[in-house]
């Protein structure tokens, strides 16, 4: 890549705002060149198929309706998803533990909830921010 364009691409990814695709439009830019900048935003390897935007591993990691709604995502190693956001504001974060049971959720609107399991994977207790308690230990 030339320095001089390695410098534009490098430009429109310090410029780019969300939503991503949209955002590019302006750009007139070919595919190969959107799958480059979005590359660099996300500091991965992309690819890019009908408004969607997906890891080396296949996983969604941002999708765009036309109108500009967006959703982002992020997994954990087992390809489970840990966080996703959207253009309103809102959010949710996720902890699995180590058989893939959600222990854990919050959400931007400030609801949480916790939860364990036994060794056969059966909910032992549940609480949330509403106070509900669940023991079943």
């Amino acid at each position: 890549m030339n320095v001089k364009y390695k410098k534009y691409i490098d430009y429109i990814v310090n410029d780019i705002e969300l939503p991503y695709l949209k955002y590019l439009e302006q750009y007139g830019l070919k595919q190969d060149e959107v799958v480059l900048v979005i590359s660099k935003v996300f500091n991965q390897p992309v690819t890019i198929k009908d408004n969607s935007v997906y890891d080396i591993n296949g996983n969604e990691i941002y999708y765009e309706y036309s109108n500009g709604v967006w959703y982002k995502y992020k997994y954990n190693t087992n390809g489970k998803v840990i966080y996703q956001e959207d253009s309103d504001g809102y959010w949710v974060k996720k902890e699995y533990d180590n058989q893939g049971n959600l222990i854990y959720s919050e959400t931007s609107t400030g609801y949480w909830y916790k939860k364990e399991y036994d060794e056969q994977g059966n909910e032992i207790y549940f609480e949330n921010s509403d106070g509900t308690i669940r023991d079943n230990r």
